[in-house]
């Protein structure tokens, strides 16, 4: 589940609103578990990655699941059969840390690491 996410700003008109997407690591985190509790009573037996993708699918972001494993493939679909409630979003919404996993692009110690950073040395 992403870890930063962003909230619509309600003063930007539809029409010139870009498409939200996503970003998460694997469904191995901590946060994904907790989606799962949040949303277990949505379905029995949908997975963790199941619960993120629907709530991601439900706040209209673009998601682009990465999986090798056909199994894992066909349960990236299968996520239109349970809905999550307005309880179970917000439960999920709350797991935000407002810190990103990854490295901050806008962060200015990253951008001067980034910056001293060479592909071909």
């Amino acid at each position: 589940m992403p870890a930063r996410t962003r909230r619509r700003n309600p003063a930007v008109p539809a029409s010139a609103r870009l498409r939200r997407c996503g970003s998460a690591p694997s469904a191995t985190s901590a946060g994904t578990a907790s989606a799962r509790c949040a949303g277990r009573s949505c379905r029995a037996g949908a997975s963790a990655a199941q619960v993120v993708l629907r709530w991601l699918i439900r706040r209209s972001i673009v998601t682009i699941p990465k999986s090798v494993n056909p199994d894992r493939m066909a349960q990236n679909f299968d996520v239109f059969d349970f809905k999550l409630t307005e309880d179970q979003m917000a439960q999920i919404a709350a797991l935000d840390t407002g810190t990103t996993l990854f490295f901050d692009h806008r962060d200015p110690a990253v951008v001067a690491w980034l910056s001293k950073r060479r592909l071909n040395s």
